[in-house]
């Protein structure tokens, strides 16, 4: 089973958007979380864990809402 540890999440210096700060985290978390940055809003409907670990996401649905 992947180990849990405790990750600080802070913003850059000069930017806005909060970063991982350390090297704690698993590469498959950040994989997937990099995912999820970069998805920007929708929705991930299942998640498939093993060991601790994201595998898979089955379905992941982009919604664009256009607003006047």
């Amino acid at each position: 089973m992947a180990e849990a540890r405790e990750i600080a999440i802070r913003p850059a210096v000069g930017q806005q958007q909060p970063r991982l700060v350390g090297t704690s985290i698993h590469p498959t978390w950040l994989q997937f979380i990099r995912y999820c940055a970069e998805l920007g809003h929708g929705e991930i409907e299942k998640l498939k864990i093993q060991d601790g670990l994201p595998v898979l996401a089955e379905v992941a649905v982009k919604k664009i809402k256009f607003t006047p």
